[in-house]
């Protein structure tokens, strides 16, 4: 109940000041939603005046579980066994929960895809990420279902003994030399923590991308085999874009029109500019078994849309040659 001196004061502060436990911005959020009363009738104003002598009551909803539930999210499975898992990847679906991606994430999907025949790693019933894709970024990983894989794949990735991994990115203009080795030290961009940046001078950790180029479609965009030397957050991306060639639809690292893009008729240049995530795909991902130690090599296709694009590519090269059009 309010007392006298508690006239005036702001709901949610008077609220926060009786349960100490909670922060205001805590309590606010709570009133918000619709968890606060006033003398059984609902309040919804945070800032509504208190008033002496009504009684104020706050419905405080139990803690989410620590621990990710399980979420029925179809993703394609590549191979499966007591120890790992196999999949993948669909360009949107992020790996692991984390602040705004709490639910909806790929550990989310194998939880409840392998139920019971998740051993799980550590204290918790929860799949071992090795390894982790980009949100917008598709294509093959290995999840680990107990310790012994997960500390074994850890062990592998680390050393990369054994490991093969191969990316494909369609990238901007056409690199030169067409396959070739960038070794350049990655690290926080320190204008936007969001981006990671080739550091030169210091302040990041080496780095090194070998290319080879696929497909070259006129000077406008190719299509690149990457392999990884190192595992640097962003790595293809942001080695791509420090030689001029960001990948196409990179949110973070293509800042402005590529000047190749003028090598495009207009409606393929727009189906570039307007491709709403990065062109880039996990396509091979080889290693031997943590347990058997025998070989296991999986390879998959860039999804649908990655596709598309290549194919009008293609197309539009293809008429450019039968029409004697320089590019």
């Amino acid at each position: 109940m309010a007392a006298a001196e508690d006239a005036g004061k702001r709901a949610d502060r008077f609220l926060a000041e009786r349960i100490p436990a909670l922060s205001r911005a805590r309590v606010k959020a709570l009133i918000e939603a619709g968890q606060a009363r006033r003398d059984d009738a609902p309040l919804t104003e945070p800032a509504q005046p208190v008033r002496p002598g009504a009684t104020y009551a706050l419905a405080v909803p139990p803690p989410a579980p620590a621990r990710p539930l399980p979420e029925a999210i179809p993703f394609p499975i590549l191979f499966e066994d007591e120890d790992l898992l196999v999949l993948d990847k669909p360009a949107g679906l992020v790996v692991h929960p984390a602040p705004g991606n709490e639910t909806g994430t790929l550990v989310n999907a194998v939880i409840a895809h392998c139920g019971a025949s998740l051993a799980g790693v550590g204290a918790e019933r929860r799949p071992g990420i090795v390894h982790r894709l980009d949100k917008d970024t598709s294509g093959v990983m290995v999840v680990a279902k107990n310790d012994f894989a997960m500390q074994a794949l850890t062990a592998l990735f680390a050393s990369r003994t054994g490991l093969e991994r191969a990316y494909l990115a369609l990238c901007w203009g056409v690199p030169s030399p067409a396959a070739g080795t960038i070794e350049a030290a990655i690290g926080r961009d320190p204008r936007e923590r969001k981006r990671m940046a080739v550091r030169a001078h210091g302040g990041g950790k080496p780095a090194l991308t070998r290319y080879a180029t696929r497909e070259a479609f006129d000077a406008a965009a190719a299509l690149l085999e990457c392999r990884l030397g190192t595992g640097r957050t962003h790595q293809i991306r942001v080695h791509l874009a420090s030689r001029g060639h960001p990948v196409v639809g990179d949110p973070l690292y293509l800042r402005r029109i590529p000047p190749a893009a003028r090598a495009l008729p207009p409606p393929l240049r727009a189906a570039l500019l307007d491709f709403p995530r990065q062109a880039l795909h996990a396509t091979r991902l080889a290693f031997p078994h943590p347990r058997s130690g025998a070989p296991l090599a999986f390879d998959t296709a860039p999804p649908p849309d990655m596709v598309s694009l290549l194919t009008q590519l293609r197309e539009s090269a293809a008429l450019r040659r039968e029409t004697g059009q320089n590019p």
